[in-house]
């Protein structure tokens, strides 16, 4: 039975959203996370090179989401546009997504330390207090940063816009605990949150 792209595109829209209710319960984190209707007529119109450009950063350091995600359109609404860009991650090449998730900095890391973090990043992390730890959250937040590295082979990642300084802290104990393969997916479903949220961000500031 053939799905129509609209439907499919909809229906992961839709398994998004679903996952940031199950993670951020509340009625007010969830009318945060989700922005209004966006006047997708501009966007559509867009050449590939000037989408590229506007949203080749949603994802770390990954142009290559927003320049495949370009054949896709026109979209019907923001919840359409990011659905056919979590469709190019979640079925590229497990190499591929291994690479997306490695281009994600640590939390409080040395690209922070450095000044060369994208701006997003800069923002988001800052958002949870993160540019602002004392001595022993920043050795702690290292420690663990290591540690989880160490184990799976690629950076811890969360919707810090979503957490407390504490829930971060919570949530990273927790995970370390979890096996390779959970702790991927965990990692690529925050992803798809945090781009959201980038897309939320950047066409309200358009």
């Amino acid at each position: 039975m053939m799905i129509h792209r609209r439907t499919l595109s909809s229906l992961i829209g839709a398994l998004v959203l679903a996952l940031m209710s199950v993670l951020l319960p509340g009625p007010f984190t969830i009318a945060a996370a989700i922005a209004g209707p966006a006047d997708m007529a501009p966007v559509n119109a867009m050449d590939r090179a000037a989408f590229v450009q506007k949203f080749g950063g949603i994802f770390e350091n990954s142009p290559w989401v927003a320049e495949q995600a370009w054949e896709k359109r026109p979209f019907a609404s923001l919840d359409d546009m990011h659905a056919a860009m979590v469709a190019v991650a979640k079925y590229a090449p497990a190499t591929l997504q291994l690479t997306l998730l490695q281009s994600h900095p640590d939390l409080a890391g040395k690209e922070a330390q450095a000044g060369a973090m994208t701006a997003s990043s800069v923002a988001e992390q800052a958002s949870a207090g993160l540019n602002a730890l004392s001595h022993d959250e920043m050795t702690q937040i290292s420690n663990l940063n290591a540690a989880y590295k160490k184990k799976f082979g690629f950076p811890f990642i969360i919707a810090v816009r979503m957490h407390t300084k504490e829930g971060i802290l919570f949530e990273f104990n927790r995970r370390l605990q979890n096996d390779t393969q959970t702790e991927f997916a965990n990692d690529l479903q925050n992803v798809y949150i945090i781009t959201r949220l980038r897309l939320n961000k950047l066409l309200d500031a358009s």
